[in-house]
């Protein structure tokens, strides 16, 4: 005889409480998952294959310590937080399914539970005020960036197919329009946009960058998931040793420089790239074009070890890493920042559309006076 099955909205184990349904959260990371909140203010992620156990729960931890990760890797469990689980949870229909099957189809999903105790709660509390005031702090004089919400695109339009030669065709003309309409038209544009950075020429690289970050800071504003795929194809892309990551680390500056906000928290990872001498000169302008509108993510990583560069036989490392630490206000570098005063080589960086040329020199002084203005401030 066959087990009758029953279904079941899914609950708190710890308050017994309905929760609903698990959503992606405001900011992307570089591994996802849908999350919730409940009342009783624990807080949950869903694993809709059940057999990403520990990536769950180090996320839904972190989630519950407001993705203060120092602080979640510092807790205890039973001492300083409790977890739960409900499995036999099916996401399409927001269910618990007691036969772990639905009209044929294998429900193998679990919704993981972190439930901090009070005084845990308070100090993560009262660190991220901490952490958000510091970070208001070192923003106030960086570059703003402009967010708007785009326009939802009319229901009854005529979807556009997106191909190869009305991509490259708008990205020659700079029609920004049209390939944002195109990508709510059809998912595949942002791919076609990933295979146009296969340019041989590094200026028409920067430029088509460039393009892909301002779509995608618009694009994201109604779908920023279309967009995390991306920066999930760039990051692959670049780790492949078999291949050369064309524009691809300077696309996902522009990127998340593009839309903090939402995609700030995949800054830390450009680091992974500057132990290879083939990408540290586009980590550095990657890591750079962040900070020009939001240090406070660069301070978030473990930047310390960018100092040494300072000492980089390339003039453009030199100049760009000290660019870079007088937009964080790296009081901790102002020494070595110093030293370079005098250095009175030449390097040519990429902005505003164009090669402008500098000397280590200019870039060390502007760092140094940026430091300098900040402790006058303090």
């Amino acid at each position: 005889m066959s087990k009758q099955r029953l279904t079941t909205p899914p609950w708190c184990p710890f308050c017994g409480q309905r929760v609903g349904r698990a959503t992606d959260a405001i900011e992307r990371k570089m591994h996802e998952f849908k999350v919730g909140r409940c009342e009783c203010g624990a807080v949950y992620s869903c694993d809709p294959t059940g057999h990403n156990v520990g990536a769950a729960i180090v996320e839904t931890l972190v989630l519950a310590c407001d993705n203060n990760w120092d602080l979640a890797w510092d807790l205890l469990p039973e001492d300083d937080y409790l977890t739960g689980r409900v499995e036999d949870y099916d996401e399409l229909t927001h269910q618990v399914v007691n036969t772990k099957n639905m009209d044929g189809r294998p429900v193998r999903g679990v919704l993981y539970f972190v439930r901090l105790h009070t005084a845990i709660t308070e100090v993560s509390r009262r660190v991220k005020e901490k952490k958000d005031f510091k970070a208001g702090c070192l923003n106030a004089g960086a570059e703003e960036v402009p967010v708007t919400l785009e326009p939802a695109p009319d229901p009854h339009r005529k979807k556009v197919k997106a191909t190869k030669q009305n991509v490259t065709g708008y990205v020659e003309l700079g029609n920004i329009d049209a390939l944002v309409a195109l990508c709510f038209d059809d998912k595949k544009t942002l791919r076609l946009f990933q295979r146009l950075l296969y340019e041989p020429d590094e200026q028409q690289r920067l430029r088509i960058a460039w393009i892909i970050g301002q779509v995608c800071a618009r694009v994201a504003s109604r779908d920023p998931g279309q967009v995390s795929e991306l920066l999930h194809r760039l990051f692959e892309a670049c780790s492949d040793s078999a291949a050369t990551p064309w524009g691809m680390v300077e696309t996902l500056g522009e990127i998340i420089a593009g839309r903090p906000d939402i995609f700030g928290a995949f800054t830390r990872h450009l680091l992974n790239y500057m132990g290879d001498a083939s990408t540290q000169k586009q980590v550095a302008w990657a890591l750079s074009k962040i900070a020009k509108t939001r240090p406070d993510l660069i301070r978030a990583t473990p930047f310390y070890n960018l100092f040494h560069f300072l000492n980089h036989p390339d003039s453009y490392m030199r100049g760009q890493v000290a660019r870079l630490l007088g937009r964080i206000r790296a009081t901790e570098a102002a020494l070595q920042l110093m030293a370079l005063t005098d250095d009175m080589a030449e390097l040519s960086i990429w902005e505003d559309d164009k090669w402008n040329t500098f000397t280590v020199s200019a870039l060390a002084r502007e760092a140094v006076a940026r430091i300098q203005e900040d402790e006058v401030k303090s």
